[in-house]
């Protein structure tokens, strides 16, 4: 496993971050896909053994199992000190009007809640989950702000957003002596490449960090294009990210895939993997031979007439993501 800087700072993550929206209750929140602890607990296990030591989860997810597992399973294999644990906030949690977005409030709660869950009393990296258009950034800022200084978390990041709202977060945050964000999880694949206009020339810039959530396209890139999953089937919003337009491309990537006697998921991954920019891309596993792939994919690198065949067939998209 090769480990790099996070952004700006000096903290080493691997460069595969292993994302835990798989594992949670499937009774819990609307994620019937999910594994609950007994079917999570190898994943944590074989990615640890894999040289993993970047976690990534949500609140949010499985309305706070995902958290509860990762607590209990995750840090009873292996020294808190010893993995860069990140989590996020924004999505509701609560009924009450204050449950859920970036206010002071919001924040200052829902940072405790995750630190009880998670069973630890700091996060590596805490991050705002999407932009929230009901807090003025400077509140959401100074509370995460606070929040370092409390010791509650070493490092913040941000997830899917404009590019003008980040540009104008780190501009307010370095008006005011803040903590900055670190690193940006942004969406990012061959089938959704608009960040590329904007964002990722903004992170290049300011040297910050691209953790790219869905690298395989919630899976369309790791298997045929008519071949389905559960999941795929029960999720609404991953049906909303691609259309039929997006075929070639995963036309190309099985065709390279073939030809290298590959996974397919390896060819797409490598492809995200090779931007500069690009620290670590949160993957999800929920067979044993996911993380294989993943981490054959490290050691694949594509030629330049490979990449050219892959990045041909792509057509501008609408933004998603977050709108």
């Amino acid at each position: 496993m090769d480990y790099v800087n996070l952004g700006p700072t000096g903290l080493k993550v691997s460069r595969l971050c292993l994302g835990l929206m798989s594992y949670g209750e499937p009774s819990r929140g609307n994620q019937p896909w999910s594994l609950g602890r007994d079917d999570a607990a190898p994943f944590f296990r074989q990615a640890l053994d894999a040289g993993i030591n970047f976690f990534d989860t949500a609140n949010v997810y499985s309305a706070g199992s995902s958290e509860e597992i990762t607590g209990s399973v995750l840090l009873s294999m292996v020294p808190r000190d010893e993995i860069v644990l990140a989590t996020k906030v924004n999505g509701r949690m609560h009924d009450d009007p204050n449950g859920l977005g970036l206010s002071r409030k919001a924040i200052m709660r829902e940072i405790d809640n995750s630190l009880r869950r998670l069973g630890t009393d700091y996060v590596d990296l805490y991050q705002i989950h999407r932009w929230d258009y009901e807090t003025p950034i400077e509140e959401t800022l100074e509370a995460l702000h606070d929040v370092v200084k409390a010791g509650k978390a070493r490092y913040i990041g941000a997830s899917s957003m404009y590019s003008w709202q980040f540009a104008q977060a780190l501009y307010v945050a370095d008006l005011n002596g803040w903590t900055r964000f670190v690193s940006m999880q942004n969406y990012y694949n061959l089938l959704y490449r608009e960040e590329e206009r904007e964002m990722m020339p903004l992170l290049d810039d300011q040297g910050i960090g691209s953790i790219p959530w869905s690298p395989l396209a919630r899976g369309r890139l790791a298997r045929p294009w008519g071949e389905t999953t559960k999941r795929s089937e029960s999720d609404p919003f991953g049906q909303s990210l691609y259309s039929e337009q997006d075929r070639p491309i995963v036309d190309v990537v099985n065709a390279i895939a073939t030809r290298r006697a590959v996974a397919p998921s390896q060819v797409a991954l490598a492809w995200v993997l090779a931007n500069p920019v690009v620290a670590s891309p949160i993957i999800g596993a929920t067979k044993p031979h996911h993380l294989d792939d993943a981490v054959a994919a490290l050691s694949l690198t594509l030629d330049d007439d490979e990449i050219a065949a892959l990045e041909a067939p792509y057509q501008p998209h609408r933004v998603q993501g977050f709108v």
